[in-house]
């Protein structure tokens, strides 16, 4: 009995082959271990080639990024001759409403026959006599520029070989000493220099507010005589900062508000066609297979195209404007709620819906008692989520179809000079978006816990 017993043993349980299986699970799983880094490194090498990454890093020129975030919060004041009449014009970031009037400018411009301006780090610069410029750099000496026909000529002091800050050519000559600038060519002379903060961002120049201290405006606001006879100072304050022709606030509060707008009706609209859609295709309520699988398919075909898409396609429809946006932000939006509220009903706990139904219920009253409470927490979830990110979203497809704060984004990048409206308008968007995230947290905790 004992010799049949080993033998049966030893038939079932066969060391050799069980000793093979396990060294060839082993091997396989070093190998495994091995090789999957080395594909993700095989890849990640293929991409460094394919993207050019070596290219683009020695075409990268960090100095302009530099230039460009300096330009998010500073601005620049331009003092400019007419070679040709000799008129000299000083203004806010060269823009005519940002202009000075006639023999006016800031502190360090003082206007005459000869304009003189006070640079950074002791250097002046002053429009001389005879179409000519004459500039002191500390420790390099003076530097002069004439208009001489159609070229620039440029004397150096005694000695001196053109620096690398400046930059010269037949008919230009160009001093760039980071926080300000000079150029001369034969039809104008220019400088300007940098300030810290957003140039007449509450006043232009032609307010009787401008210039003022805060203490002089609160003055003004609350003692202080009436700078206009038909409205109160506040009031005054209020409409010139409202009006604003350089950064038109007005016009910004009301295109940041077609921007929400366009994230509301988008994310809602879609919630409302997506929730009862959501329960022909979820397995558990979908009268006919045939029903649940086209809604499926339908889900997929919508949010498998990208709201951009749907942005031009929809605009070649209907054209430009707000509503289009609405429109792609829902088409979108559709396919993604039907997907995520179908799967939260398959997944329902049905003894509450039997519990409704015991009472007699009908089916629209087991599904509004039974079924919509145990998946309303995550709908609403949802669209306060969708809410928050297609605010974002919006102001993208706004850029396309001409409408919200996406629409003076997009102007105000493609004039390369206002790179401090696009910092103003993408604070804004931030700043938007912060405030309907925390309205929306407040939202969901009074409904989850009352």
């Amino acid at each position: 009995m004992t010799a049949v017993s080993e033998n049966a043993v030893s038939e079932n349980f066969d060391t050799g082959a069980i000793k093979t299986s396990l060294e060839r699970m082993f091997r396989f799983r070093k190998w495994r271990n091995i090789g999957v880094p080395l594909a993700i490194l095989g890849y990640l090498a293929y991409a460094f080639v394919a993207f050019d990454v070596m290219g683009v890093a020695s075409r990268a020129r960090p100095e302009n990024a530099a230039i460009l975030l300096g330009d998010f919060w500073s601005y620049k004041i331009h003092v400019t001759r007419d070679n040709r009449s000799g008129e000299v014009v000083t203004a806010f970031e060269g823009e005519r409403k940002g202009t000075y009037p006639a023999g006016e400018g800031p502190d360090w411009v003082t206007p005459g026959d000869e304009t003189v301006m006070s640079l950074y780090g002791g250097a002046t610069a002053r429009f001389a006599t005879e179409n000519r410029a004459v500039i002191d750099v500390p420790d390099f000496g003076r530097v002069t520029t004439q208009v001489d026909g159609r070229a620039v000529t440029l004397t150096l002091p005694e000695g001196k070989d053109i620096p690398d800050w400046m930059s010269v050519s037949r008919n230009r000559v160009s001093i760039d000493q980071g926080n300000w600038r000079f150029s001369m060519t034969p039809a104008r002379t220019e400088v300007f220099r940098y300030q810290a903060g957003w140039e007449l961002f509450f006043f232009t120049l032609d307010s009787p507010f401008h210039g003022k201290s805060i203490g002089e405006l609160v003055a003004l606001g609350l003692w202080e005589p009436r700078v206009s006879p038909e409205h109160s100072n506040i009031v005054a304050m209020v409409n010139d900062v409202w009006t604003n022709k350089m950064w038109r606030h007005g016009d910004v509060v009301w295109a940041m508000g077609e921007t929400v707008l366009m994230a509301f009706i988008g994310t809602m609209g879609a919630g409302m066609i997506a929730l009862p859609l959501a329960f022909l295709a979820a397995s558990n309520f979908a009268p006919a297979v045939w029903l649940r699988l086209t809604c499926r398919r339908l889900f997929d075909f919508l949010r498998g195209v990208d709201g951009l898409i749907w942005t031009v396609i929809l605009s070649r429809a209907f054209g430009p404007g707000p509503m289009t946006g609405a429109l792609a932000i829902l088409m979108t939006d559709t396919g993604t709620f039907g997907k995520t509220f179908s799967e939260a009903l398959e997944n329902i706990d049905t003894k509450q819906v039997e519990g409704i139904q015991s009472t007699g219920a009908t089916v629209i009253q087991r599904m509004r008692f039974g079924v919509i409470p145990q998946v309303l927490p995550l709908i609403l979830s949802q669209l306060l989520y969708y809410f928050e990110s297609n605010t974002r979203s919006a102001t993208v497809i706004g850029a396309l179809v001409g409408g919200g704060i996406g629409l003076l984004l997009t102007q105000a990048i493609i004039t390369q000079k206002d790179w401090e409206e696009v910092c103003y308008y993408m604070v804004l968007v931030v700043l938007t978006v912060m405030i309907i995230d925390t309205i929306s947290g407040w939202v969901r905790k009074k409904f989850i816990k009352g």
